[in-house]
Parts: C-alpha cells; sequence; structure tokens
C-alpha cells in the first residue's frame, strides 16, 4: 500500500497536465498577439511540407525540424526578454534598447541559418524540380 501510494505521488500527472496547459496558453498567446510568430510557423509548416514533398532523407528532415525548433525558440527568447523589460520600464533607456536589439539579433542570426540549412536541403531538389 504505501509502495503504491509513493509511486503515484513521485509520478502525478496532475502537475504534468498543469504544465501543458500553461504552455499551450504561452503558445496561444504568442500566436494571437504576435504577428512574427504566426510568419515562423507558416514558414515552418511551409518547409516540412516541402521535406515531405522532395522526399527528405530522415537525417535532413531531423535537420530541419530542429532548424524550426530553434527559430522558434529564439522568437520565444525574444518576446520574452522584451515582455519583462517592458514590465520594468515603461520609458526609453538606451540600455533597454540595447537589451532588446541583441535578443532580436538572436532571432535574425537563427533566421539566417534556417536559411542557409534550407539553401542546402532544397537548392538542388528545387532546380530539378524547375526544369
Amino acid at each position: 500500500m504505501y509502495k503504491r501510494r509513493l509511486f503515484r505521488e513521485v509520478f502525478k500527472l496532475n502537475g504534468l497536465r498543469e504544465s501543458f496547459k500553461f504552455a499551450i496558453r504561452g503558445i496561444v498567446y504568442l500566436f494571437l498577439f504576435h504577428r512574427n510568430m504566426r510568419i515562423i510557423f507558416l514558414l515552418g509548416i511551409l518547409a516540412l511540407l516541402l521535406g515531405f514533398y522532395f522526399q527528405l532523407r530522415g537525417i535532413e528532415l531531423m535537420i530541419l525540424s530542429v532548424t524550426i525548433a530553434l527559430v522558434f525558440m529564439a522568437e520565444i527568447l525574444n518576446t520574452t526578454i522584451e515582455l519583462i523589460l517592458d514590465i520594468f520600464f515603461d520609458r526609453y533607456h538606451p540600455k533597454v534598447k540595447i537589451i532588446k536589439d541583441i535578443s532580436a539579433a538572436v532571432v535574425v542570426i537563427t533566421v539566417l541559418n534556417s536559411l542557409a540549412i534550407g539553401y542546402i536541403l532544397f537548392v538542388r531538389k528545387l532546380i530539378y524540380f524547375w526544369k
């Protein structure tokens, strides 16, 4: 009896459900109120569909998926930093601007990386498709 109770306590699913509920709320917020997230989502879905259409190998699809996830994470990080700073600074501050610019640069770097990976994965297939 004690072991069963301990097992239930250690592997509670209620906390896990709550965590997923909060995460889904965050995702919904990002989609409703942040245009860039919607754009990233649509382009990510398009890239995955192209990957399936051009029959990329498994490793190529994994690289593509990780790249898309990195762009998502960079945008989420950027949005989080901006929202936190907006809570504490309601007026212009030069250091806050620099921090926001740096967090936006993270997104730009991941997007440039994703474009390079997309080029490597798709350029030959697109050229062949258009011929």
